[in-house]
C-alpha cells in the first residue's frame, strides 16, 4: 500500500510517520521521495476558512500531482479569548512570521500570541489544538478525520521538544506542555496523534477488507 504524505514540514512528517508505523505494509512516501518539487503555487492551496477545506484541498492537489493516494492535514491553535485565532492562520500568525521559516517563525508566532494575551489570567487562556487529516484517492473513496486536544496557554514557553506552539500549550491533565512530554506520549494525546490514529485504523480496516475479498490494493 503506497500513500503520499503531503507536507513540507520535516517535524510534522516525522511525527506522522511514527503514528502510521502501526499500519502493516504501508509505504509512506514524502513529497521529496515522490519527486514533487516545491512551487509558489502551493502557497495558495490552503486559502479556506476551515481545517476540513484546507486539508482536503491540499490532499487533492498533491494526489493530482502524484497520481497516488494522498493524506494531508491542516492543523492549528484555536484560542478562546482571541475569538478562535490564530486557527487556520496558525502557521503565519505573526506579522513577522510571514517572512520567516522554521524555528524563527515558531518563535515569532509564540511571541505574538503572548503579546496579544497580555496579562490575562491563566484560567481564561483556554485553547485547543485542532488537526484534520484528509485522505484522497484510495479505493474506498475520500475520508476525513478530526482530532482535538484541550489545554491552556502559558505566559512563557516551557520545554524543548515539539514545535510550533508546543512550548506554550499546557495540558492540565499532565501538568506539562506539549514540549515537555516524550514523543510517544504526545502522539497519544495530541490533536495530530488522535487524527492520524484514526487514519491508521481506517487504513487497517481497508486492508482487512481488501485481503478478505481479494480486491485490488491501492497503487
Amino acid at each position: 500500500m503506497k500513500l503520499l504524505l503531503a507536507t513540507r514540514s520535516v517535524d510534522k512528517a516525522a511525527e506522522i510517520r511514527r503514528i502510521l508505523a502501526v499500519v502493516p505494509g504501508l509505504e509512506l512516501l514524502d513529497l521529496t521521495t515522490a519527486g514533487i518539487p516545491e512551487t509558489e503555487e502551493e502557497e495558495g492551496i490552503e486559502a479556506f476558512e476551515t481545517f476540513e477545506e484546507n486539508a482536503a484541498a491540499k490532499a487533492r492537489y498533491f494526489a493530482r500531482q502524484s497520481g497516488l493516494a494522498t493524506v494531508a492535514d491542516d492543523s492549528g491553535l484555536v484560542v478562546d479569548p482571541l475569538d478562535g485565532r490564530p486557527g487556520v492562520r496558525s502557521k503565519r500568525f505573526s506579522p513577522r512570521g510571514r517572512v520567516l521559516s522554521g524555528l524563527e517563525r515558531d518563535r515569532a508566532n509564540n511571541e505574538y500570541l503572548l503579546e496579544l494575551l497580555g496579562d490575562l489570567a491563566l484560567s481564561r487562556r483556554t485553547a485547543r489544538y485542532v488537526c484534520v487529516a484528509a485522505l484522497v484517492g484510495g479505493e474506498q473513496g475520500d475520508a476525513s478525520f478530526r482530532g482535538e486536544a484541550e489545554g491552556l496557554i502559558l505566559g512563557r514557553p516551557r520545554g524543548s521538544e515539539g514545535f510550533g506552539y508546543d512550548p506554550l500549550f499546557f495540558d492540565p491533565a499532565l501538568g506539562r506542555t506539549f514540549a515537555e512530554i516524550p514523543r510517544e506520549e504526545k502522539n497519544r494525546r495530541s490533536h495530530r496523534g488522535r487524527a492520524f490514529q484514526a487514519v491508521a485504523e481506517h487504513l487497517r480496516t481497508l486492508q482487512a477488507g481488501v485481503h478478505g475479498t481479494g480486491g485490488a490494493d491501492w497503487p
